[in-house]
């Protein structure tokens, strides 16, 4: 019933509004706006977005979890949508969610509203909540390991391969 509400007041909404400030600007400067609006729009979503595209990889390159970038990113994707919408409501709410501390506030509110009961790997396996962070050997390190040698004697510089590789 929410969805239907939506979709009729915003248009309602729209209708009210290009009346309005037609009556006030008249019509080219009214079409004006609404042109403007949409490719400065075109042009700051194509900015955060890349922003947004590269704090999903850095999240996922060091193993962090990407729900908030992620977010971030379904929010500006959703400011393209409005902004392209003709209309100064849809303008108003799509330039709003640019504004990062508009997101970060929508998405502290949306995370409360959302309880995350466990979380399960691509195999479909529990797993943790936060994957463990890799950390690579740094010098003077000591990696505790045990080996055996098992071609002890076998291979010489500059002699055969000692058939682990393939040429």
């Amino acid at each position: 019933m929410w969805l239907f509400l939506l979709f009729v007041t915003i248009p309602i909404i729209e209708i009210a509004l290009f009346i309005q400030v037609g009556g006030w600007l008249g019509l080219w400067p009214t079409l004006g706006i609404v042109i403007l609006t949409a490719l400065l729009g075109t042009v700051l979503v194509r900015a955060q977005g890349l922003a947004a595209m590269g704090q999903i990889k850095t999240n996922l390159n060091e193993l962090r979890d990407p729900t908030e970038a992620l977010a971030h990113g379904a929010m500006i994707l959703a400011s393209g949508l409005l902004l392209l919408t003709p209309g100064f409501f849809t303008d108003g709410v799509g330039f709003a969610l640019l504004v990062p501390p508009v997101r970060l506030a929508l998405f502290k509110w949306i995370r409360s509203k959302i309880k995350v009961q466990s979380f399960v790997d691509i195999d479909g396996h529990p797993t943790s909540r936060q994957p463990p962070h890799p950390q690579a050997a740094g010098p003077g390190d000591i990696i505790d390991g045990e080996f055996e040698d098992l071609d002890e004697g076998t291979h010489k510089p500059g002699g055969p391969p000692s058939g682990w590789t393939r040429h």
